[in-house]
């Protein structure tokens, strides 16, 4: 059967037996998150997926979508990236072949649905929902990913061969990342419902048994270096350092292209002077963390002035939209790169919105959350409920 948005768990992270296998969340992060494996039988029983083969090459059709396909032909591997036509799909071979999209979770509530039954991980942590689909023999060969993964079995079968091996070593010159030397120590044929959780550098090799789809739930671990990168960014905007540079005792030099020292160590000296704080690192983090990918639009509504948005989010509530990404701290929250400075008067459903991702019907007194929301309502960001 498909998945239904109405199968997940209403209470957040009070944990899902079925969905970890018998373990509690605070097991299973204590024993297996970050360290080893963890095969999962009927992790939720009866699951097929969210949406058809059919309905999932039509979104790597889309301009708005990352897709690609890898296929393989007599040992070379091939890799191209969406958005692709329909006739492509008519031309491929019966067998070796795999198409992936990515950030399903942002074109269909049930992918969402199914993304929030993950909710024991931070949302700050959540990347997205990519679902593959490969016939016969498919697969993206032996590889390891640098994040943490739940490998999900939709329609069809799977087999999944596993190592922990030290040797990440790349075969050179092909556009994927395939390893070199791989070792199976562990293999599952994965049904549909059944789930494989693997942390960051375990290598694995998955491999269609007949057709089959997989939903892979992936988590972001950005490189340090990009987070220093998109820091120092950050910082440019709030940086205020008065002065110029100055060299009053400036000596004459025996070659004019040179660099003196004096030179080096006054600039060091100024450099030196910008400093930051925790909470400079917080408001970066959250707008970080929630900056859209370059490949989104958000759709924007009909103009609506803001007594008949009022009147219409008392009647029917709000909701993210499902490209939104919302994530809070002790004082901000943020959404889609923006950051918002929460007021003892709308602390409480601004937690409640990036919580649930929706706010019930109801009562909306504080004028600056009903304002805030009508913003994001014409910038696509919220939407009532349909």
């Amino acid at each position: 059967m498909r998945y239904d948005a109405n199968m997940k768990k209403s209470k957040k992270n009070n944990g899902d037996k079925t969905l970890l296998g018998g373990i509690t969340p605070q097991q299973f992060l204590r024993e297996y998150w970050q360290k080893k494996p963890l095969m999962i039988r009927g992790a939720i029983p009866g699951f097929t997926g969210v949406l058809s083969a059919e309905e999932l090459a039509g979104l790597a059709c889309e301009d708005d979508v990352q897709s690609r396909l890898v296929s393989q032909a007599k040992g070379n591997w091939r890799l191209e990236h969406g958005p692709f036509e329909e006739e492509r799909f008519a031309k491929l071979h019966a067998k070796n072949w795999t198409l992936l999209v990515q950030s399903v979770n942002q074109h269909l509530p049930e992918a969402m649905a199914l993304l929030q039954r993950f909710d024991f991980i931070p949302y700050a942590r959540l990347d997205d929902l990519m679902v593959s689909y490969a016939p016969d023999g498919g697969g993206v060969g032996p590889h390891f990913d640098s994040y943490d993964v739940f490998l999900l079995q939709g329609q069809g079968k799977r087999l999944w061969r596993v190592s922990q091996q030290q040797d990440l070593t790349l075969v050179e010159g092909v556009e994927l990342k395939i390893l070199k030397n791989f070792h199976t120590e562990q293999e599952w044929l994965l049904e549909p419902g059944d789930m494989l959780y693997l942390p960051p550098h375990v290598a694995h090799w998955g491999v269609a048994v007949g057709d089959c789809m997989t939903y892979s739930i992936g988590f972001r671990a950005p490189s340090v270096q990009e987070l220093a990168g998109q820091f120092l960014n950050f910082m440019q905007d709030r940086l205020d350092l008065a002065g110029v540079y100055a060299d009053a005792d400036l000596k004459l030099q025996t070659h004019p292209a040179k660099i003196s020292k004096a030179m080096l160590k006054e600039v060091v000296k100024a450099i030196k002077r910008i400093q930051w704080e925790e909470a400079d690192v917080a408001e970066f983090l959250g707008c970080y963390l929630t900056e859209p990918k370059l490949h989104v639009v958000f759709d924007k509504p009909r103009s609506m002035n803001i007594a008949k948005f009022r009147q219409q989010l008392i009647h029917d509530g709000i909701q993210l939209s499902l490209k939104s990404q919302m994530l809070f701290d002790e004082q901000h929250c943020f959404i889609n790169g923006e950051l918002v400075k929460m007021s003892p008067d709308n602390t409480v459903l601004m937690r409640q919105l990036a919580d649930n991702r929706s706010l019930p019907a109801g009562g909306f007194e504080d004028i600056f959350l009903i304002e805030k929301l009508h913003e994001w309502y014409l910038a696509g960001y919220v939407q009532f409920p349909k």
